[in-house]
């Protein structure tokens, strides 16, 4: 256990220096390019990245390191043995480009298909989330004490539903229609995931694509506070899958919520 409070305490601190780097061309403009996949690519998802994984593999050499702007994820190539760093050096470009500064650094740690840890940080905003698997997860804003979180009991009839601000599928629509009287909250990057984990909403349903990097330490996270990521069919969201690309994702603050009621025959 100490192990594991002293890993995620280092990866906090990479996260951090990695937001450094970020904040650097965050206040200077940034040129932006296109990737094949037509998402945006700037100078600071690059520096990040390169920050970061130089700085995992000195921490455990053994252990491979997947970012998203890595060559071998684009190539399809990737092997990720049993344990596994998973990498968003910059989650919510777009967030960056329109300077809403809802935007993070995502780090997570998996093991056999499952994250380990998860750490999240929101530069502009000096905001970390971090968890870890039995240990908790806890919310630190800028050098103030770390606070540890938990999701909350749902109320089927005052449910707060978490939606993207660009992404937003005919799924989550339709589920919004079965309830009653939600509350909406609308948030950047894998900040949603946060909302739900310290019990500020109660679901986050993401019907749109989405890859492993940007849902790892998110999900980390959640479950350490109490919550769940599932894949459709009930069954937490794996890992380490072919192509690294994610089903359909509900998150829920209280895994009792029969929250595939929600979604049936839609």
């Amino acid at each position: 256990m100490e192990r594991a409070v002293g890993l995620t305490s280092q990866v906090c601190e990479l996260a951090v220096q990695a937001g450094k780097r970020i904040m650097d061309i965050y206040h200077n403009g940034a040129a932006v390019t296109w990737k094949e996949d037509a998402s945006p690519l700037t100078a600071a998802d690059e520096a990040s990245h390169d920050f970061l994984v130089q700085s995992l593999k000195s921490l455990l050499p053994e252990t491979a390191v997947v970012s998203e702007e890595s060559d071998d994820v684009t190539n399809g190539s990737v092997d990720t043995g049993r344990s596994f760093w998973l990498v968003d050096p910059l989650d919510g470009t777009k967030e960056f480009l329109k300077g809403t500064n809802e935007f993070t650094v995502n780090i997570a740690l998996i093991e056999a298909g499952s994250p380990l840890l998860g750490v999240i940080y929101a530069p502009a905003l000096s905001l970390t989330y971090y968890g870890a698997r039995n240990l908790g997860s806890w919310r630190q804003a800028g050098d103030l004490p770390a606070t540890r979180i938990s999701t909350r009991p749902a109320v089927s009839s005052h449910l707060t539903v978490v939606a993207s601000k660009d992404h937003v599928g005919p799924l989550v629509g339709a589920m919004l229609e079965r309830l009653t009287n939600p509350q909406l909250q609308s948030m950047g990057s894998s900040l949603k995931f946060c909302l739900v984990a310290e019990g500020k909403a109660d679901i986050y349903l993401r019907d749109l694509p989405t890859m492993e990097w940007d849902t790892a330490a998110a999900q980390c996270i959640v479950e350490a506070a109490g919550g769940g990521v599932y894949s459709p069919d009930g069954k937490p969201l794996l890992y380490g899958k072919p192509g690294l690309k994610n089903p359909a994702i509900m998150t829920v603050g209280d895994t009792r919520l029969d929250w595939r009621r929600l979604i049936a025959q839609v």
